[in-house]
């Protein structure tokens, strides 16, 4: 992977950090294990970000919910701290992520995430329902000053600046030939209302090809054409989209929940070309580069670059 050089940021600490006013509870399978799982998500103190607890290991059983503790997975995005692994967690992320929960304690009673049906809704509207305390303590916030492209391949992420001060995600999706996924886009102004009109609801996809090789391995056999969108030549197989551009929404969200893993919230506008959760993982790293970058100057220590300079 390529970085382009060329920006500079500064934290702007301008709201306040959030934490739910009550907690709430989802219920589900996750789409590989097919294990039915339990997720109960708590308030919690200021600057306490969001914990993730295994409740049925032993201690150590958290994981912060941070690109540290990133374990590169197929299709999905996974922590794991120690012995505690926790699977698919974009979709939960991207929900707190947009509806700007900065701390809480996520309790699983499993390895894998739920899967309910592909998307962010059930967790959007269980949060939603919880609402929000304000708290004392400020949310660390990163502006994009100047431009950055992040490659690997043929794919790409650019961050640059937004000069009306919005958080703006894009994704623009183009599969090869072969595939019956048609090139298609989407972009957004972030904010809570409107993830919740516009993004929770896209769902996970797969082609049909890709669903029988899955299948074919043994994993998943629980998951039907309902469960999430199965693409063929005609569309969805036994299945409606939800939305034109379902599958770039459903990239959005993605990009949303991985890029929440830097533990701040960016300023600026983030346009992924044909990203995936692996690129979506080093722009992460680069911001939280950044930002430690950003304070460190704050401070007055005299620091290099050569991180955020070379290729990876």
């Amino acid at each position: 992977m390529k970085r382009a050089s060329g920006m500079e940021a500064g934290v702007n600490p301008s709201r306040n950090q959030h934490t739910l006013a009550a907690s709430c509870e989802v219920r589900g399978r996750g789409y590989w294990s097919g294990q039915e799982v339990r997720v109960i998500i708590h308030p919690a103190a200021a600057n306490t970000g969001v914990r993730l607890i295994r409740t049925d290991l032993d201690e150590p059983n958290t994981c912060q919910a941070l690109v540290g503790f990133r374990q590169e997975a197929s299709l999905r995005t996974n922590l794991a701290h120690g012995h505690a692994s926790f699977q698919m967690v974009e979709h939960l992320l991207a929900a707190l992520s947009a509806l700007e929960i900065d701390n809480c304690l996520v309790e699983i009673d499993g390895e894998e995430f739920p899967a309910l049906d592909g998307s962010s809704l059930r967790y959007a509207e269980e949060l939603s329902q919880s609402g929000l305390i304000i708290q004392a303590a400020q949310k660390q916030r990163l502006v994009i000053k100047e431009s950055i492209r992040i490659e690997s391949d043929s794919s790409w992420v650019e961050l640059s600046p937004a000069f009306g001060g919005e958080t703006h995600f894009e994704y623009r999706l183009s599969f090869d030939d072969q595939t019956p996924i048609r090139p298609q886009s989407y972009g957004v102004s972030l904010s809570p209302e409107r993830f919740i009109r516009e993004i929770a609801s896209a769902r996970t996809f797969v082609t049909a090809e890709q669903a029988a090789m899955i299948r074919a391995k043994g994993i998943a056999g629980h998951v039907t054409n309902q469960d999430l969108l199965v693409i063929g030549e005609d569309g969805p197989i036994e299945n409606e989209y939800r939305f034109q551009n379902e599958c770039a929404r459903h990239k959005t969200l993605d990009l949303i929940g991985d890029l929440a893993l830097s533990g701040v919230e960016f300023i600026g506008r983030a346009v992924s070309y044909r990203g995936g959760h692996s690129l979506n993982g080093k722009v992460a790293e680069y911001l939280v580069e950044l930002a430690a970058e950003r304070s460190m100057k704050r401070q007055g220590v005299e620091i290099s670059r050569p991180t955020l300079r070379n290729a990876i």
